[in-house]
């Protein structure tokens, strides 16, 4: 009797052992989709930035307050023409770039763009109010955020609009044209399961945007490619005013 029950405790340790395996898997999983989606919105932020005659303005890059990237944004009208993405946020602190923050994004307009076509989609948040309602987790953007579409070039010193008015710049690239976009009625707001996978609990948008949390592994080349861009808008900027 006791070898019996000596072995059927020893079965049901594997059985439970067995129902967690799938669950790990799983979670590994999730983490490298993560990881992979950090490294395509520095893949995104690298072929935009490389075409220096089309690209986002070094003006801009260098007042940006935070980076939003999301890449492959889909877009098609199985939910009446709405669009659905994920994607990845850092923002300026006193010692540099915070860890990403990754969120959704729902609905809004991506203009040029047609049919089910997965689009890129930047946002530049340019001032304070736009970082502090970015900090909020969610808030949506023309209600909570005003957000404009964002000039193209190596210089924008001729558009003013955006520093006027505009709290968010946005831009999209689908079928290799990249161009400013007002993302209107969009809303955007933190993505806690993605959260959780990435930081192994649930932070919130402010604790990972004000650097209170450590940049987790695999977000690396995200941040060195937003720093690298938007340090040489400023060497630029520097240089060029000599």
């Amino acid at each position: 009797m006791q070898r019996f029950r000596c072995g059927s405790m020893l079965m049901i340790a594997l059985v439970i052992a067995g129902m967690c395996m799938p669950s790990a898997v799983a979670d590994d999983k999730d983490a490298s989709e993560e990881v992979h989606r950090l490294d395509a919105a520095a893949t995104v932020l690298n072929e935009i930035m490389g075409t220096r005659d089309k690209g986002i303005p070094q003006e801009i890059m260098e007042s940006a307050k935070c980076v939003a990237v999301v890449p492959s944004m889909l877009k098609g009208g199985f939910v009446v023409g709405g669009n659905y993405g994920k994607g990845v946020a850092t923002c300026r602190t006193a010692t540099g770039w915070s860890a990403p923050a990754p969120f959704r994004i729902a609905g809004g307009s991506v203009g040029f763009q047609i049919g089910g076509e997965a689009v890129d989609v930047v946002m530049i948040v340019m001032n304070d109010k736009g970082m502090r309602n970015l900090l909020n987790s969610k808030f949506k953007l023309g209600a909570d955020a005003s957000v404009a579409a964002g000039p193209v070039g190596r210089h924008a010193e001729g558009d003013t609009d955006w520093k006027m008015r505009a709290e968010v710049l946005s831009y999209s690239r689908a079928r290799g044209i990249f161009a400013g976009v007002a993302l209107n009625g969009a809303a955007i707001s933190q993505d806690d399961d993605e959260t959780r996978v990435l930081y192994g609990e649930k932070v919130s948008f402010n604790q990972i945007l004000t650097g209170s949390i450590p940049p987790p592994s695999g977000s690396d080349n995200f941040l060195a490619t937003v720093k690298k861009y938007s340090a040489e808008a400023k060497a630029n900027a520097k240089a060029e005013s000599h």
